[in-house]
């Protein structure tokens, strides 16, 4: 099943928290705080596989998770950073934020790229040891990994497109210039997904032709099949326009022309300029007045036109020669640069806010990042509830309860936390 796109959630390992504990050994009367640090979260990484040539896996599974850090240990033992994540795509992928569109990174090269990135591990009570605080009986909890929803859209890599109506022939001369075997019928979409093929020059020359599933009129707009795999012209270099010049199935070859063009203008007016060679097809079983007409209407038009049988091979290497030629003029294969966003826009999980709700008088405070400051506090240390009172302090929650109108003695709830708000 070839399927090209694909909306998956990515999820860091998040930190493990640091330890509270305090050295004891016989004779060594104050061996003071010794808690270990958390270990880093791992990361999600992102690896280009030429093996890999469709999306299909990711229809299936749609959650991603690097392994959380272990926890502090006593003896300042830091905890063992979680395992990276290694998420295997087709060469080709452009990987998007799923909530503002932009382009975060194009898998077309070797290198792998960190997606998301693991979180930092909590600090231990050896951390917290000062000349006037000697046994602190807290620890820091480790920061969240980042988490982030993507899109991910398969873009072939390939030289040269094959445009056209249904039943041109274009599968047809694919299979003629490469080994590649895509589906040959008399009938109208034959070719149901993009075939890429090698077309082999000499020995060190070759270039990637795809053949994209036929076009009709309303294809930028979802009729048929165009609007999926419209995308997938978008790296092309060059486009082999593929036209019935026998008018075999009662169109008109400039009709078929123009619609097709007009459509790549509706989707994209970048790609309508890319530039073009015009193949007249079934010229075999054309009448010379009409590949006149056809050839005359490329020349006023000011296009390169090539008059082809694909089923004889007749003009088929005059036309892979030119195509050769035009390449070896044109710029490579175009890769997307990533879009300069704020890293804030678009991971989530690192987001420090919090939402305050009164319900019968007692002020309500949601954050998932103080469910893992509170899971770190003794309530029952005077030092450790000092800490905590100064994270909401400098986290902005005091004031959002200020807002919210709170006064002295009213309640405050955080999870499974309650307290008496004093100023």
């Amino acid at each position: 099943m070839f399927v090209d796109k694909a909306k998956i959630l990515i999820k860091a390992g998040n930190g493990g928290n640091g330890f509270v504990s305090f050295h004891r050994e016989k004779y060594v009367a104050a061996g003071g705080p010794d808690g270990g640090d958390g270990g880093r979260g791992g990361d999600v990484i992102l690896e280009v596989d030429d093996n890999i040539s469709t999306l299909a896996d990711f229809r299936f599974k749609r959650r991603y998770e690097g392994e959380t850090g272990c926890n502090g240990g006593t003896k300042q033992c830091s905890g063992k950073a979680g395992k990276s994540l290694i998420v295997k795509v087709p060469r080709g992928t452009v990987i998007k934020d799923a909530k503002t569109g932009l382009i975060i990174k194009d898998m077309s090269s070797v290198e792998p790229f960190t997606l998301a990135k693991g979180g930092r591990g909590g600090w231990g009570n050896q951390h917290f040891a000062t000349p006037t605080r000697q046994i602190p009986r807290f620890a820091k909890s480790g920061n969240p990994g980042d988490e982030l929803e993507v899109l991910l859209e398969l873009k072939l890599l390939a030289d040269v497109g094959l445009l056209g109506f249904p039943n041109v022939g274009k599968s047809t001369l694919l299979s003629v210039v490469s080994e590649a075997k895509p589906n040959i019928a008399n009938y109208h979409f034959t070719t149901v997904t993009p075939v890429l093929g090698v077309v082999r020059i000499d020995e060190g020359m070759s270039f990637v032709m795809a053949d994209i599933p036929g076009l009709i009129e309303g294809a930028s707009e979802g009729v048929g099949l165009g609007h999926e795999f419209l995308r997938h012209v978008d790296r092309c270099r060059l486009l082999i326009h593929i036209v019935d010049i026998a008018g075999s199935e009662g169109r008109d070859p400039i009709t078929d022309f123009e619609s097709i063009n007009s459509e790549l203008f509706t989707y994209s007016e970048q790609l309508s300029k890319r530039p073009q060679i015009v193949a007249g097809n079934k010229a075999d079983i054309a009448s010379p007045e009409d590949i006149k007409r056809f050839k005359d209407y490329c020349i006023e038009h000011n296009y390169e036109f090539f008059t082809i049988s694909a089923a004889t091979n007749a003009g088929v290497r005059e036309l892979i020669l030119a195509v050769t030629k035009k390449l070896n003029e044109l710029p490579p294969v175009k890769v997307y640069e990533s879009e300069e966003q704020p890293r804030e826009n678009f991971l989530t999980n690192n987001s420090r806010e919090v939402s305050v709700t009164v319900q019968d008088g007692v002020y309500i405070i949601d954050g998932e990042w103080l469910l893992r400051v509170i899971n770190s506090i003794d309530f029952e240390d005077d030092e450790s509830v000092h800490y905590f009172q100064r994270v909401l302090r400098n986290s902005g929650v005091i004031d959002k309860l200020e807002k919210a109108g709170i006064q002295e003695g009213e309640t405050v709830s955080i999870y499974d936390v309650e307290f008496d708000y004093v100023k």
